[in-house]
């Protein structure tokens, strides 16, 4: 399964390429054909091609995993079964990183979102059942990433949620290029309140501040705002941010 438009004038810089290896490759691009991301899709600012697994299985019910060594419940997909795809998948000279989504994994922020849009794309190993064989991660150094504290089924919606967070950041998919200069995280701070029309509502008003037409003041009061919302929400970030600033 694959996604890519050959017809595309988009001249501006090479397509940003994704791999995905999975259980369910039909699972992408999902939500990504739509919207944003999906007119990027179709103009061939990026591509995705999806692999099946179990494709480079042997024997005749093509079994991609196996119990625990030393017991337990569950099953763990195979080193060998998945080398092979990889291999297949990651061909010499490929420098693009092979990322597994993993609850082990380091927690994505925006800062390794930027530097993953940076580069000429990702390549994406979904896990399944209790995860994969440990000799893999170890043999092919693959980065394990976290999209969060929790368990999933398996690692594709985490591969959605990562690649929707980069192909929005990749040149002309946003439109302008300072659209997400403002974002929560961008910064280390978390984003200032939004407000549009009407002007009072539920007997609510959008702050005076906003209408007055001095850019000045509100990007002051903007960034007061997200400093305040930040210190109050997310102690951590502003920790950070305080340490900088």
């Amino acid at each position: 399964m694959s996604q890519n438009n050959k017809n595309s004038d988009n001249n501006t810089r090479s397509t940003w390429r994704v791999d995905v290896m999975s259980l369910y490759p039909e699972m992408f691009p999902g939500s990504l054909g739509l919207s944003i991301a999906g007119r990027a899709l179709e103009n061939n600012i990026w591509s995705i091609n999806g692999t099946q697994i179990r494709d480079f299985a042997e024997g005749k019910h093509k079994n991609v995993d196996d119990t625990p060594t030393g017991g337990g419940a569950g099953m763990v997909l195979r080193a060998d079964v998945l080398a092979k795809c990889i291999d297949a998948v990651q061909q010499p000279g490929d420098t693009r990183p092979l990322i597994y989504l993993s609850p082990r994994g380091k927690m994505l922020d925006q800062k390794r979102v930027r530097e993953l849009c940076d580069g000429d794309g990702i390549i994406l190993l979904c896990g399944r059942f209790e995860g994969v064989d440990q000799r893999l991660l170890d043999h092919k150094n693959i980065e394990e990433i976290s999209i969060g504290d929790y368990i999933l089924s398996g690692g594709e919606v985490a591969a959605l949620t990562l690649l929707d967070a980069c192909v929005r950041l990749l040149p002309e998919v946003m439109g302008s290029k300072h659209s997400g200069d403002d974002e929560s995280f961008e910064n280390d701070l978390l984003e200032y309140p939004h407000y549009t029309k009407p002007r009072v509502w539920q007997g609510l008003e959008a702050p005076e501040v906003l209408r007055s037409g001095d850019h000045g003041k509100i990007a002051k009061w903007r960034k007061a705002q997200a400093e305040k919302i930040t210190k109050a929400k997310r102690p951590d970030l502003w920790a950070k941010y305080d340490a900088k600033h």
